[in-house]
């Protein structure tokens, strides 16, 4: 994976920004020894950066032990709820943008202090898509770090296929998963042009991705109205489905999940996000590629932005709630994105960190970057039971025989009844 040198004068710029931002926060902790929990799922790039800048953190500021409290993440949202019911909640919780709206109506957040974390500062230096985070004018959490999508292909598989470059558009996507694809005389797939997996990634490529490249759009603009059960949502769910019915160049459940069976070389294309560039960095096997994902035929790109935020435990008070403002500042700051980026794989979250001329040249970060420019932030209120939304519809299709149509039908009916549950709240 491409690391990014800086130069003497940016780690001084950055560091001292990191210090400024930790340091800028109203009252010191008091002499004594206070010690937070940093609670995060597991993921290996994350903790061990997490490890990483925790070290840092304490080394600047004397008297504050931070201790990170890591969970599966099938358990993760369970084990954050139970503790907070008991009374014994993180002081800094890491949580998914589209679960902002448990975490908020369940009291598990405070809002951030505006004294600390003033919202003209916020908006003014971090990405739009961070007002995910706003709810009543009031800020409940910071990225690190941001994810777009993107296309990663497996070089040696496109070359032994004669493809000299990855597709474009939409419609030479199929094309080089064509002649990539592999059956065996049975007519069973053993090597997929493109990984498919609706459970993953690929519910966002559809809901999000495809919907807006036919002319669509998969919400209303407040985000109380499904509006995929259109002619655009039903053109995105066919050009997805016909990559498994029609043009049989992929398959759900093949080698269990997508991102295995890339990992595995047995899939030439996949699409995935920047949070996968650690591990796919460890594969010795092949060397891959990452693209911009492909334009629709009429040249329009489109992208699906997320991110996973840090906010405060609603227990937090007196000084712990002044080391975890603290600690808060420092893992949003400059320094703590240009190690995540470097040790994780994901965006910075700040623009200016983000937007420089060696990473959007970069081969790896470049197609990720580039596409915050075209990129929407899909506003999930329950984001697991919509997901589950989306893997239902495409197995009705799949497995059940349900046409398109009807199954998106389906689809649009139950989540808007979701929908008009949380906003009658």
């Amino acid at each position: 994976m491409t690391r990014i040198a800086l130069t003497g004068t940016a780690k001084l710029r950055l560091a001292a920004a990191a210090l400024a931002c930790a340091t800028a926060l109203g009252p010191s902790v008091a002499s004594a020894d206070v010690e937070i929990e940093y609670w995060q799922y597991v993921f290996d790039a994350r903790v061990k950066a997490m490890d990483r800048l925790i070290d840092m953190f304490e080394a600047e500021n004397s008297g504050i032990t931070v201790k990170q409290v890591t969970f599966p993440y099938a358990d993760y949202q369970t084990r954050v709820v139970a503790a907070h019911a008991a009374g014994k909640g993180p002081d800094v919780v890491q949580l998914f943008y589209g679960w902002i709206d448990n975490f908020v109506d369940g009291g598990i957040l405070q809002p951030l202090p505006e004294d600390a974390f003033p919202a003209s500062v916020i908006e003014a230096e971090f990405f739009p898509i961070v007002e995910a985070m706003k709810r009543n004018d009031q800020y409940y959490a910071l990225p690190t770090a941001v994810r777009t999508m993107a296309l990663f292909y497996n070089k040696k598989l496109l070359a032994e296929a004669g493809v000299t470059e990855p597709p474009k558009t939409l419609d030479e996507l199929v094309e080089v998963a064509k002649k990539t694809a592999k059956q065996d005389n049975g007519g069973n797939l053993v090597q997929a042009g493109i990984a498919l997996d609706i459970a993953r990634q690929d519910h966002h490529w559809w809901r999000t991705i495809l919907t807006a490249q036919y002319g669509g759009a998969p919400y209303s603009e407040d985000g109380t109205t499904v509006t995929y059960d259109s002619e655009a949502g039903l053109k995105a769910l066919d050009y997805y489905l016909a990559l498994q019915t029609q043009h049989r160049i992929g398959k759900e459940g093949f080698m269990d999940e997508g991102q295995a069976a890339f990992r595995a070389g047995l899939a030439a294309m996949v699409v995935d996000g920047t949070f996968r560039l650690a591990s796919y960095g460890t594969i010795g096997s092949f060397e891959w590629g990452v693209a911009e994902l492909p334009a629709a035929a009429d040249g329009t790109r489109a992208n699906y932005a997320s991110y996973f935020a840090n906010g405060i435990g609603a227990s937090a008070s007196g000084e712990e709630l002044e080391a975890a403002k603290k600690f808060l500042a420092y893992i949003s700051s400059p320094a703590a994105m240009e190690l995540w980026q470097k040790e994780v794989g994901e965006l910075p979250a700040r623009k200016d960190v983000a937007m420089t001329e060696a990473n959007l040249a970069d081969p790896v970060f470049g197609p990720f970057i580039r596409a915050l420019d075209y990129s929407q932030t899909t506003r999930f209120v329950d984001e697991a039971a919509q997901r589950q939304i989306a893997i239902d519809m495409v197995n009705r299709a799949l497995l059940q025989g349900q046409s398109p149509a009807d199954s998106l039908a389906e689809a649009a009916k139950a989540e808007q009844a979701l929908l008009d549950k949380h906003f009658s709240k």
